[in-house]
């Protein structure tokens, strides 16, 4: 059974989930990916505490310590952006730097957690959750890297796996069934909204008492509202964009790359069969092809959001283009 509207998620991390009294929704987001209790010591300052008129494109970024002094970055991130993957290992790695001292000993790094929830396409895979750590494996005897008992009792060191940083990728997006596990019933939370009434997963108890839409009082629903209107309208926009720049830029690519491989393959077939030099000289223009509709994709979308009077440094964040080249359109 499932109750009635509850406030999204992106906007409570942005502007209730600081509260320690709301502090046991993270909690069980936290708890129910890395399989531990995790209890919040303390939410810290990070760039994306701040709200400005700016929100629609803004990344959510939350960053906490837990009880054990380790950090969790929490991101959710509502517009596609080129290289995320390296903002990903950028924030960990900001996160690591900031908080040791110089001239501190290595042991003082404390382990990072970075959970991205993120709702548009990233990447390929069939699952809606990634998990990635660091692991060192012998390559010629496959086996793994450990820490002796001596280093361990003597020097104090931690295994690899208690310093290395762990990775959450959520891709909400990917979820189309009926949640049955607790980590499904927090990613139904994500994308739908939805909370059993009946629900005892970690935070989500939490979520049906404090994130309900009609608890909020005029003035928050309706800066909620216009939340709520701005995602649609970047969605808008941005799918717009993408689709158009996509469809043109494919068609163009794919009939100049298919061209230019037929060539070739034509040209190598001559020598080595016929036949196999056609068949990699199209699979060759076709590669091309899909590279130049994402190109065109990318240069679409941020001509679209310049006419939206959208600054260049956004722009560049979400297309990954540079700021000369996005002047120039």
């Amino acid at each position: 059974m499932i109750n009635e509207q509850y406030i999204r998620f992106d906007w409570a991390a942005k502007r209730m989930l600081r509260d320690k009294a709301n502090f046991a929704v993270l909690e069980g987001l936290m708890t129910v990916l890395i399989g531990e209790q995790m209890k919040i010591e303390e939410i810290l300052e990070s760039e994306g505490n701040q709200s400005s008129a700016e929100d629609k494109f803004n990344r959510v970024d939350v960053m906490a310590r837990n009880s054990r002094g380790e950090y969790i970055i929490v991101e959710v991130q509502l517009a596609r952006e080129v290289y995320f993957i390296e903002r990903m290992l950028y924030g960990v790695s900001k996160v690591i730097t900031d908080n040791i001292k110089l001239g501190e000993k290595y042991n003082k790094v404390k382990k990072v957690y970075s959970i991205n929830i993120l709702y548009f396409p990233l990447g390929m895979g069939k699952d809606f959750v990634y998990h990635g750590t660091t692991h060192f494996v012998g390559i010629h005897t496959g086996d793994e890297l450990s820490i002796s008992p001596r280093e361990r009792e003597t020097l104090g060191m931690r295994p690899v796996s208690d310093i290395m940083p762990e990775y959450f990728i959520i891709r909400v997006n990917e979820f189309n069934q009926v949640a049955t596990t607790p980590l499904e019933e927090w990613i139904d939370y994500l994308k739908n909204g939805k909370v059993r009434t009946d629900t005892d997963v970690p935070g989500l108890q939490e979520v049906r008492a404090k994130l309900q839409y009609l608890s909020m009082d005029d003035r928050e629903r309706r800066a909620y509202e216009r939340h709520l209107e701005n995602q649609m309208i970047q969605n808008d926009v941005i799918d717009t964009a993408r689709i158009e720049g996509y469809a043109d830029g494919h068609a163009e690519g794919h009939t100049e790359g298919r061209a230019e491989g037929l060539a070739e393959g034509r040209a190598e077939g001559r020598a080595e069969g016929r036949a196999e030099g056609l068949a990699e000289g199209i699979a060759r223009g076709l590669e091309e092809g899909e590279a130049k509709g994402m190109e065109k994709e990318r240069r679409a979308t941020a001509a679209k959001m310049k006419t939206m009077g959208i600054e260049v440094a956004l722009i560049a964040q979400i297309t990954g283009l540079t700021d000369e080249e996005i002047a120039a359109l």
